[in-house]
């Protein structure tokens, strides 16, 4: 077998070049601190590495998604706590003007501190975010959602939407809540109303105040509940009187009463309250027999009013209050409907501020979820990537010899030739 001067140099420089790059290589992987330089160094721990970049990636885009949701539920517990406040203050007012003893300055001195109030819950309702979106428009985040009009009454202008955030791979979760869901969706106690007093003589002093639903749960308690088309009171002579549910029958003889020999008090100056499936009126004055009372769904404005927003509900007793020609008892209905109104308007803040109080509690665990998964991630990766320094000086160290002796080993094999062999 002959070994041409080429060949040996060929094969000494091969040599050299494949045992400096191992070593160079190792001391790459040292000076890195990683184990895989190339795709090709491991392919199926390099399509590991990244589809575990891919996921701390979302996981990141998450944790953004969670900061945001959080900073947003914040601002708006935040407003409503504040709203909250607010309406405290104003159901502190609308008991002081309850007080039948205050004169017309007195309550106008309310209403004045009911009008710096309005314009304070109108401010906190329309409150933006750092986005510049309001809060309680739903999905449009750039209109303004309470709005007051020309006659001093208030409209809603967003919609009903809620704004979510992804969480989590399956998880949305609602950022926002709309303000007709908190503020204007307030079931309405005075959505009934009492007519006129049927008197055929002309001379009865009988008056009705008006009518409040302050009981919901025994007013809509089906069959046993308040009449759907109302009751009427029908009055005798000594007081008493029996109810009647609307409509009435044909034939009075056939007609069976939901309630009777119920009779009012005979001191002519004292207001009876009547108690009725969860409706209550107070009855003024005396019968003299035969008058009749109608209590009915209030349809004045067109359709029954079921719900009323909080800022009309100040509103309409603002102005009860400014009116000077407004009667003890026209203020007195007016403040029992207000203290309602206002009593389940808190009730609905506080039910948003529950939901609240939910969401972040999921953004807390979810949030937590997600740094448990990354510290998973990254103990994966490390354990796929990182390198084994021990093992790596090890084998460094043992690579550097092998390159020496290939160095001396191609300089002695380098210097033979024939020439030298014949001496």
């Amino acid at each position: 077998m002959r070994i041409s001067t080429l060949q040996a140099f060929n094969n000494g420089v091969a040599g050299l070049q494949r045992n400096y790059a191992n070593a160079t290589r190792t001391q790459e992987q040292i000076s890195t601190g990683n184990r895989i330089l190339t795709p090709a160094d491991d392919p199926v721990a390099s399509v590991r590495l990244l589809q575990l970049e891919q996921q701390q990636n979302v996981l990141s885009q998450y944790n953004s998604n969670l900061t945001a949701a959080k900073n947003s539920l914040t601002q708006e517990e935040v407003t409503l706590n504040s709203v909250n406040t607010v309406l405290q203050r104003v159901r502190e007012l609308a008991v002081q003007a309850g007080n039948g003893g205050l004169s017309a300055e007195d309550r106008k001195s309310i209403a004045a501190e009911l009008t710096e109030r309005e314009d304070e819950l109108l401010s906190l309702m329309n409150t933006r975010n750092a986005r510049g979106e309001y809060l309680f428009s739903g999905f449009q985040g750039k209109t303004q959602p309470f709005v007051r009009t020309g006659d001093g009454t208030y409209s809603y202008q967003g919609d009903e939407g809620q704004r979510k955030l992804q969480i989590a791979s399956s998880l949305n979760i609602p950022i926002s809540d709309s303000g007709k869901s908190i503020f204007e969706s307030v079931t309405n106690a005075g959505r009934l109303s009492a007519g006129p007093v049927v008197d055929a003589t002309g001379t009865s002093t009988l008056s009705v105040s008006a009518p409040l639903v302050s009981d919901e749960v025994a007013f809509s308690s089906g069959i046993q509940g308040f009449p759907e088309e109302g009751i009427e009171l029908e009055f005798q002579s000594d007081g008493t009187y029996e109810i009647y549910q609307l409509p009435r029958a044909v034939a009075p003889a056939t007609e069976t009463a939901l309630a009777t020999d119920m009779k009012m008090d005979s001191a002519p100056d004292k207001s009876d309250k009547l108690v009725f499936r969860g409706v209550t009126v107070h009855l003024d004055g005396t019968p003299v027999g035969g008058e009749t009372i109608r209590i009915v769904p209030d349809t004045s404005s067109g359709e029954i009013k079921e719900k009323q927003g909080i800022l009309n509900t100040i509103a309409s007793l603002r102005s009860s209050l400014e009116n000077p020609t407004t009667s003890n008892s026209g203020v007195r209905d007016a403040v029992a409907v207000a203290l309602t109104n206002i009593d389940h308007g808190m009730i609905s803040v506080d039910a948003a501020r529950g939901n609240i109080g939910a969401r972040l509690n999921v953004i807390e665990t979810t949030q937590t979820d997600n740094e448990d998964v990354a510290l998973v991630n990254k103990s994966v990766q490390a354990e796929l990537r990182e390198l084994d320094y021990a093992e790596a000086l090890s084998r460094l160290s043992f690579q550097t010899v092998i390159l020496e002796a290939t160095q001396q080993s191609y300089v002695k094999i380098s210097g033979l030739n024939l020439f030298n062999a014949m001496r």
